[in-house]
């Protein structure tokens, strides 16, 4: 347990694992492609697990398992698109076999300027509802007593974007985009979303933890914060991955998904590899149950949208063949 646990923030993901034999254990680790999610990837490989790695292209992957070993399969997984989402969900259920761990990583993207469906931010949708459609959809494979769901977050003390805020719906919202602020929104609303998961798969014994992936630590800066405050924050952003290894940033990870050190332990949020406070709105169970409500509609939403565009796109195309074959008539 937590009282005798060694490791802390100088551990890297090889240290936390070792002497843990993974032989026939199955999980799936996504933003496999660099940094801590190839970092945990190459450690869970290492003592013996078969890792499913997701990235946005299957090259990407593709590499990434070359890299971690043979005990890894690739999967292209892009959280923009709701399409490639369902598609790696429909390849991981189809492996047999439960899932003994699901890690979420991710790295800060450059979607500026980009917008999804119903104008929802893709920062947003990639910090956050992607991983919420996924997440949902494989939990229901995740071993009973003892598996586990570890979700990366930002610090959720540091991070000032205000958690009641995500769960209003703003995580759509039609403001003028800056990548820091809305990424600190999607970090609040993954802490909340972890800890109603861990409240909902509780009766199953399957245990979910949110850690500190230690990237953006100052990402709470709202719409009106001067121009001062938000390059501070794009300095600390920038600054964070030299001051501590990818291999140390992803230790947590590893921790929570892998080492006895942390069994039975669920619904807390963890920095350098020890539990963290956390703002107490996290545990706001109406909240939760509003931002899992809004999230499930917006999922809902998007695929509808994307059915609707199929369909519009055949009917294009049967309009196109009808006036092709009328031309060739006359």
């Amino acid at each position: 347990m937590t009282q005798s646990n060694p490791f802390g923030a100088r551990s890297t993901a090889d240290q936390v694992l070792a002497g843990v034999d993974l032989t026939r254990k199955r999980m799936v680790v996504t933003g496999c492609r660099s940094g801590i999610g190839l970092e945990t990837m190459k450690a869970l490989v290492a003592n013996g697990a078969h890792v499913i790695g997701l990235a946005q292209t299957l090259e990407d992957a593709r590499a990434a398992c070359d890299a971690a070993g043979n005990w890894s399969t690739p999967i292209a997984c892009d959280f923009a698109d709701f399409d490639s989402i369902g598609s790696a969900a429909d390849s991981i259920c189809d492996l047999p076999g439960p899932l003994d761990a699901i890690i979420t990583t991710t790295e800060l993207a450059n979607f500026s300027g980009r917008k999804g469906h119903r104008d929802i931010e893709l920062q947003s949708i990639v910090e956050y509802i992607g991983h919420f459609a996924l997440v949902n959809r494989l939990a229901e494979r995740v071993r009973n007593n003892g598996g586990r769901i570890v979700m990366v977050c930002g610090d959720v003390i540091a991070n000032r974007a205000p958690a009641d805020e995500a769960a209003r719906g703003d995580l759509g919202s039609r403001h003028v985009y800056e990548p820091l602020v809305s990424g600190g929104r999607a970090k609040s609303a993954h802490a909340i979303y972890a800890k109603e998961l861990s409240r909902r798969l509780a009766a199953r014994g399957v245990l979910v933890n949110l850690f500190d992936a230690g990237i953006i630590r100052a990402a709470g800066l709202d719409e009106d914060a001067g121009w001062t405050r938000r390059m501070i924050a794009l300095i600390a952003l920038i600054a964070r991955p030299f001051t501590k290894s990818a291999a140390e940033r992803a230790a947590t990870a590893a921790l929570l998904a892998a080492s006895p050190q942390v069994a039975g332990i669920s619904g807390e949020n963890w920095s350098n590899c020890r539990i963290s406070p956390a703002d107490p709105l996290l545990t706001d169970e109406i909240v939760a149950k509003r931002l899992w409500d809004m999230s499930e509609q917006i999922v809902f939403a998007i695929r509808a949208a994307n059915r609707i565009g199929l369909q519009g796109a055949a009917q294009e195309r049967a309009a196109a063949d009808r006036r092709s074959l009328i031309g060739v008539a006359d």
